[in-house]
């Protein structure tokens, strides 16, 4: 594990078994923590297992960091999973809605002179 980061196998959906054993905790802490923590949320089958995806993996290694590593409480590590979803969220946009509402206003214009130019 270079730099403590964590090689997930190719796969789209993990077991829990095979979740708790890449992050280290046992099955019962990731169904404590999904409770707890909106961000996994694992797909079920029609006989009630659970399938993790990858974003749940990374989301529950970093929980685990939160909370063993860093030692967050469960509250606070909410509250700092909350605050990167928002950064992420920002840096993800392609830009504000303003920039966007105002290039079509200016092309708009740009049509309605050309518009009238024509017609003059």
């Amino acid at each position: 594990m270079p730099n403590g980061k964590v090689q997930l196998p190719d796969k789209l959906y993990f077991k829990i078994g095979e979740v708790a054993a890449i992050v280290g905790v046992a099955p019962y802490v990731l169904r404590y923590w999904e409770s707890e923590f909106s961000v996994v949320k694992p797909n079920k089958t029609r006989s009630q297992h659970r399938l993790y995806r990858r974003k749940d993996v990374e989301a529950l290694l970093h929980i685990k960091r939160l909370l063993h590593d860093e030692r967050f409480t469960i509250e606070g590590a909410r509250k700092r999973l909350r605050v990167l979803q928002r950064a992420e969220q920002v840096q993800s946009a392609p830009s504000s809605p303003d920039r966007s509402y105002r290039r079509i206003l200016t092309e708009v214009r740009k049509e309605i002179a050309a518009l009238r130019k024509m017609l003059s």
